[in-house]
């Protein structure tokens, strides 16, 4: 026992990253990981099965609890992000370095990318007995929207942007709103379930147009690895060129979620405080 416990201490010593803004890089990697891993495998559930183990409710509780369980793992150590959009939000607040932005968005994509793979090989032969010898984007026997998302028919480009705008500005919203220390703060432990609460929200009720990507890297890693793996470039020329709208318009949804809740309520909140610290201070000295 004791030349086991040796060799695990040497090994966890041989791989630890003392580099702290790496460590918090490969957090966020994993935590994305674990978002789309079970968000993912539970659409492939749901299409590969033709409807016969999951629905649209299994799906958004899925994403519901993978972005709680992704937090949990990484919250700790990054913040658990998960999502570019929150990282560039908590850095227009000046809460996050700009220096984290790229960082976090690299690995953000990266675990993404490293979920949707390890959903593929988890269901490629029921993808090869869905649609024999084809992967294909769009259409008939699509399978492509199992890892990323793709418009509805009825959707039109400016619609989808304002979608994806109006999702964002909301995830953003509540988001500033649960980790206000000024607001009705909640107890410590319990954000990454809020947060999960509020995803599986914005899916039951803003899923119908496009699968609510509202996170660039939850999209743009699952179509990288999509376009690697057997789709081709379709998928990111399909639908007019679709995939800008769920990697850029987040980050203009981000912009609006911070303007909106910090405008409406959180700097009236900091106000407040600084008020009654003033008064308090006002006293101390009489």
């Amino acid at each position: 026992m004791g030349n086991q416990r040796d060799i695990l201490e040497k090994l966890a010593g041989t791989f630890l990253i003392r580099h702290a803004l790496l460590r918090q890089a490969l957090a966020e990697c994993l935590g994305t990981l674990i978002l789309v891993m079970f968000g993912c495998g539970a659409v492939a559930q749901l299409v590969l099965s033709r409807g016969s183990h999951g629905t649209f409710l299994t799906v958004n509780c899925a994403f519901g609890f993978a972005a709680t369980l992704g937090i949990l793992v990484s919250g700790q150590i990054s913040g658990g992000h998960l999502n570019p959009a929150v990282t560039f939000s908590l850095c227009l607040l000046g809460r996050e370095p700009w220096r984290k932005f790229p960082l976090f968005f690299f690995f953000q994509t990266l675990g993404a990318f490293l979920g949707a793979a390890i959903v593929f090989g988890m269901y490629i032969d029921a993808l090869w007995d869905f649609s024999p010898g084809e992967l294909i984007v769009v259409g008939t026997n699509a399978t492509a929207g199992i890892f990323a998302t793709y418009p509805s028919k009825h959707l039109t480009l400016v619609n989808g942007i304002f979608d994806q705008i109006i999702g964002t500005a909301a995830l953003i919203a509540c988001i500033l709103a649960i980790v206000d220390p000024n607001n009705n703060p909640v107890p410590r432990g319990l954000e990454p379930f809020t947060v999960g609460f509020v995803v599986l929200v914005i899916g039951l009720s803003m899923g119908f147009n496009s699968g609510y990507a509202v996170n660039p890297a939850r999209d743009l890693g699952p179509r990288i690895f999509t376009a690697l793996a057997g789709w081709g470039g379709e998928v990111f020329t399909a639908n007019t060129y679709w995939f800008f709208v769920p990697i850029c318009a987040p980050f203009l949804g981000s912009v609006v979620g911070v303007l909106i809740y910090q405008l409406m309520v959180g700097y009236h909140l900091e106000g407040e405080v600084k008020e009654t610290q003033k008064e308090e201070e006002k006293s101390l000295e009489l």
